[in-house]
């Protein structure tokens, strides 16, 4: 079983990679369980994204809180299944949305709780065309959706980037480039080599 993880601030292109990644590896004749975070199929998962649209400190916490617990859940009952591929949108940099310096403590101690993955890919996208792309796409928007709160997000999980194997994807560009850019680390073959969080690859 491989995990791969997609994460990455909102409008980034976390969901519509992950679906493009789950249509290649049906045709690839591979088995796949996909999990995009928060899920709406369970209580701390709804509970999670009712709080995102809410406003206030306590709101804020209590959708980070939910959405730890969420991926926990999804850890426990999916990473253990018989398939060739995990894929899980949403994972550890949930926890950039948190206060610093809360942010770092809260992944570096849930990096000890849940499975890390060589394929660890985080779509980095400039705050602008995130918010643009919010815009265009969405009729409500949650807490974390204005530019303000993506510029400070976006700062906290690049400096997260650095404890794990992450793979910084630039996804300003067309959704086929940001595949091809996956595809490529996610099905080459070993080198030997592995650059310092990948980043000078991509």
């Amino acid at each position: 079983m491989t995990l791969v993880i997609i994460d990455g601030l909102d409008g980034c292109g976390k969901s519509t990679q992950a679906a493009l990644m789950l249509g290649l590896l049906k045709k690839m004749k591979k088995t796949a369980c996909l999990r995009v975070h928060p899920e709406t199929d369970n209580w701390f998962g709804v509970q999670a994204r009712r709080y995102l649209y809410s406003e206030g400190t306590s709101a804020h916490f209590a959708s980070a809180i939910f959405y730890m617990v969420d991926v926990i859940r999804s850890v426990l009952l999916y990473s253990w299944r018989e398939a060739d591929f995990i894929i899980f949108v949403r994972y550890l940099m949930g926890t950039a949305y948190l206060p610093s310096p809360l942010h770092s403590i809260a992944y570096n101690f849930f990096a000890t709780i849940v499975p890390k993955s060589n394929y660890m890919f985080f779509l980095d996208v400039y705050p602008e065309e995130a918010s643009s792309r919010i815009a265009k796409n969405r009729t409500q928007t949650e807490m974390f959706e204005n530019l303000i709160a993506l510029r400070k997000v976006r700062t906290k999980a690049l400096a997260l980037t650095r404890f794990g194997k992450w793979t910084i994807v630039n996804s300003n560009g067309s959704v086929g480039k940001t595949a091809s850019k996956i595809n490529m680390q996610l099905f080459q073959k070993p080198t030997g080599r592995v650059a310092k969080n990948q980043s000078e690859a991509l």
